[in-house]
């Protein structure tokens, strides 16, 4: 299997951005309320989605020189019930969450150099703690567990890759 080429943009970046923390800015997590998870035949027709978005990203000033770089990333599972054909599904349970994965600059880089990053790498940092918490939340929800790959990205190479 051959590997993919990394441009020089993404290898700047990872160059040049140390992992300084992942935490949760925000979550919600919820069941209808016709909903029972403890309900067999409630569990029978549900089907289960995910949500993997990297939201944004920005450079931060600190005091003195430094600087971090915050890339915002939502992710998400939702319980659905499955619909006739064409119908929007009926979702029954969701839980989501926002992390942010904050690094230190020890280089100066472009904006596109940090996209790019964004879009490879941030999220193998994030991933560890989304599953812990879907993980979590699901049994505080009495929902199906979800156990999520340890990783789960395409390695597609970058047909832009230089």
């Amino acid at each position: 299997m051959a590997k993919a080429k990394i441009s020089k943009k993404l290898q700047q970046a990872i160059d040049s951005l140390v992992i300084h923390d992942v935490y949760l800015k925000s979550t919600q997590a919820e069941c209808e309320d016709d909903f029972d998870p403890k309900s067999a035949d409630s569990l029978e027709v549900l089907s289960v989605q995910q949500m993997h978005v990297v939201r944004k990203s920005e450079v931060i000033q600190v005091d003195g020189d430094g600087q971090l770089v915050r890339i915002y990333i939502r992710l998400g599972a939702r319980w659905v019930s499955q619909q006739e054909e064409g119908d929007e599904p009926s979702i029954q349970a969701l839980i989501e969450g926002e992390f942010i994965a904050e690094y230190l600059v020890t280089n100066p880089l472009e904006q596109a150099a940090i996209d790019e990053y964004a879009l490879k790498n941030a999220s193998y940092h994030v991933w560890p703690y989304w599953r812990e918490f879907l993980s979590s939340q699901c049994e505080r929800l009495r929902l199906p567990r979800v156990v999520l790959p340890t990783v789960q990205f395409s390695k597609q190479p970058d047909p832009r890759a230089d």
